[in-house]
């Protein structure tokens, strides 16, 4: 067996494993069941397996069509790249969505700001120009309101006005929902049948809502104009090293504001008990120096990392004192950390420096603003 029997088959059984992996997550967001037995829980079988491809299938056309966006643009420019590794995660707790995702490494040096343009461009819009199709098709083939009830039988006794009772006096982090974006919430309002759009809560039960809400979501999350990101593969582009390595920086720091945001606010410390007290001022710590390992590859001074990371702080509890309603999204700081201390919040630097050209810069500009209408402040929304 050559050596590029064994690489196309490990390309083609890591996206079968996904394949399967997605489609048992995706069964378990549709019946709101596990294929694990638990006591007390009728477990999902075959049937609810096959009704999982829903799910797995557009969503993982989305996610093939990013990569091979990337992956076609950079063989045309002549850049050495490998097929898609797809990374399968199944956790059986009804958590995840059964994959990581799905990468192509790049195997030659890219000596080109206008190739690093061709190639980061053309994933994302690739990726979002089917997720609209997905979109448009999920929220036109709605099923009737009543769907609900046989996912949540209990409902019933509420009729189509459970959403003011169902969600009551239940435990923390019982209930998800999907957030809204600009465009997730133009399919809602202006394309969708209105007597049949799903609480929040229970869009997670709809394949393709929740096929084609993921996709904007990690849209949003690789145009974010930082790094090595898409996003930042583009904001280079756009605007030259100099410039961005002061604007990438700002705007990591700003992204860090926002996540940690009401995480800790300084009435969170006025506790009875010194033992309540020690433990909030612990995981106040250990969030300071996981912001600093953020931060740290921002400069290589030490000092003014520190400066970064005690400003950013005391900037959050300030604004926390003065408006306590206010809060970001803790769910970027996972983000926060990988893209600051693993991905790098800067570029490589290339050595052609050439214009865009009025196209590409158009381009450019057209693929941020799909960042805007595909990003949430509120991603996921658990009560």
């Amino acid at each position: 067996m050559t050596s590029r029997t064994k690489t196309y088959l490990l390309h083609g059984g890591l996206f079968l494993i996904t394949l399967i992996t997605t489609t048992m997550a995706g069964a378990e967001w549709m019946f709101g069941r596990l294929f694990i037995p638990l006591e007390g829980m009728k477990t999902l079988g075959w049937n609810e397996f096959l009704a999982g491809f829903q799910f797995s299938i557009p969503f993982l056309s989305i996610l093939t069509v990013h990569e091979f966006g990337h992956y076609i643009v950079a063989r045309a420019n002549r850049v050495r790249v490998t097929l898609p590794f797809y990374i399968p995660i199944w956790l059986g707790i009804g958590q995840g969505i059964g994959t990581l995702g799905a990468f192509i490494r790049i195997q030659d040096y890219i000596n080109s700001r206008r190739k690093y343009f061709d190639i980061g461009v053309a994933g994302p819009l690739a990726g979002f120009a089917l997720a609209l199709v997905v979109l448009w098709y999920g929220f036109t083939h709605l099923p009737p309101p009543e769907y609900i009830f046989t996912i949540h039988p209990e409902y019933q006794k509420w009729g189509l006005a459970y959403g003011q009772f169902a969600y009551e006096n239940q435990p923390p982090g019982q209930n998800i929902g999907l957030g809204d974006t600009l465009l997730f919430s133009f399919f809602k309002t202006y394309v969708a049948d209105p007597m049949r759009v799903p609480h929040p809560y229970e869009m997670v039960h709809y394949p393709y809502l929740l096929a084609g809400y993921l996709a904007l979501f990690f849209t949003a999350l690789n145009l974010i104009p930082i790094g090595q990101l898409d996003g930042g593969h583009i904001l280079y582009a756009l605007i030259g090293r100099e410039r961005f390595r002061w604007v990438a920086p700002a705007l990591f720091i700003l992204f860090a504001f926002y996540a940690g945001l009401g995480s800790f606010r300084p009435t969170d410390f006025a506790i009875a008990t010194d033992e309540g007290f020690y433990e909030k001022l612990g995981y106040f710590g250990l969030y300071i120096f996981m912001l600093y390992l953020a931060f740290s590859r921002i400069s290589e001074n030490r000092l003014t990392v520190l400066l970064i990371t005690l400003s950013v702080v005391v900037a959050q509890l300030a604004l926390s004192w003065w408006q306590p309603a206010w809060e970001g999204y803790s769910g970027f700081l996972v983000f926060v950390f990988v893209l600051g201390r693993l991905l790098g919040i800067y570029h490589p630097e290339t050595e052609l420096q050439e214009p865009l050209g009025t196209k590409r810069t158009v381009l450019g500009w057209l693929a941020l603003l799909v960042f805007i209408l595909c990003f949430s402040p509120r991603p996921f929304l658990i009560s």
